[in-house]
């Protein structure tokens, strides 16, 4: 399964022993989000490439399973980006501390 990006179709990456290896996946499904991604692996329609948090629970019930796990780059997870400001508007302060708290 494949997921559209701005201005194509993302890549699949994979690293092993300090080597980086991008490729480019066909397939007849593309997905703008993981979660229909996962809902389609999760009813048998392929392999899905998304990071390993959003489908550990599927994997421990047994749902899907990990594949290609030493190609797998460890995943540093999520950053948020935003501009250095000593005073963060409302509605940021917000949106970071939730972030903060969630993931």
């Amino acid at each position: 399964m494949r997921q559209a990006t701005f201005g194509g179709l993302y890549a699949w990456e994979f690293a092993r022993d300090g080597r980086d290896l991008r490729v480019r996946v066909e397939g007849q499904l593309t997905f703008n989000s993981s979660i229909p991604m996962i809902e389609a692996a999760t009813s048998g329609f392929g392999i899905a490439y998304v990071p390993e948090n959003l489908v550990s629970h599927h994997i421990a019930e047994g749902r899907l399973r990990l594949v290609l796990d030493d190609w797998s780059p460890p995943f540093a997870g999520y950053h948020l980006y935003y501009p250095s400001r000593r005073q963060l508007s409302p509605a940021m302060a917000v949106i970071t501390d939730a972030l903060r708290h969630r993931i």
